[in-house]
């Protein structure tokens, strides 16, 4: 399972970067607005830096909700780089846009997705990747990783290439729970990688070599 940084903090996603384990990242509007970056100009730079910090795919989101306006914003964020994946949310029209990038060589990630139905359409219409969005779904008082499951089956009998980027991750038991249910590609905050690294017997272990070592000195 690949991991991705859901940021637009180059600082999160440095210390991820250095880690050695991450393979890209996600953006989304909310998150470039709690950074204060404003104004078309100034999002399409900071998607360029980030591209320039990380060698993997970098999802860049529409806002345009109209077939023709999607493509057209859509076709300026995959010219920043190579690795641009455009983020296309889960409408009508959203569907056409993906199925046109696909026919135009540029990769997506159709994102907003809360079930196996939207799943197959995003699937069928060429996404490169598909977002469930797992924690709003738990929210919702519904099992996000159950859908991750039965998308994950799905795709599996029906042979559809499109990859899983669970989504809307909370915790770093999150993640263990998409690998078991088979998510492709996880995309979470730095706290829940991190997460990964803790266990109470690690740092008690930890202690006790530690002090052991120092009788041998």
């Amino acid at each position: 399972m690949k991991f991705f940084i859901d940021t637009a903090n180059l600082d999160q996603i440095k210390e991820a970067n250095e880690l050695g384990i991450l393979d890209g990242v996600t953006t989304n509007p909310s998150l470039m607005a709690k950074e204060g970056i404003k104004g078309e100009a100034a999002i399409m730079a900071h998607y360029k830096t980030i591209c320039e910090l990380v060698d993997g795919d970098i999802s860049a989101e529409v806002i345009s909700t109209e077939f023709n306006a999607i493509v057209e914003e859509g076709k300026k964020l995959a010219d920043i780089h190579p690795n641009i994946v455009v983020k296309v949310p889960m409408i009508k029209d959203g569907i056409k846009a993906i199925k046109w990038f696909s026919d135009n060589g540029i990769r997506t990630n159709c994102t907003l997705v809360f079930s196996a139905g939207q799943a197959i359409l995003a699937a069928k219409a060429g996404a490169t990747y598909l977002s469930p969005f797992i924690g709003r779904i738990d929210d919702s008082n519904w099992d996000g990783v159950e859908l991750i499951s039965q998308i994950s089956h799905i795709y599996s009998i029906q042979g559809y290439k499109t990859e899983i980027l669970a989504a809307s991750i909370r915790n770093a038991l999150h993640i263990v729970k998409c690998a078991e249910a088979g998510a492709d590609v996880c995309t979470c905050p730095l706290d829940s990688i991190l997460g990964l690294l803790k266990h109470p017997l690690t740092d008690i272990g930890l202690a006790k070599f530690l002090e052991d070592a120092k009788k041998t000195q």
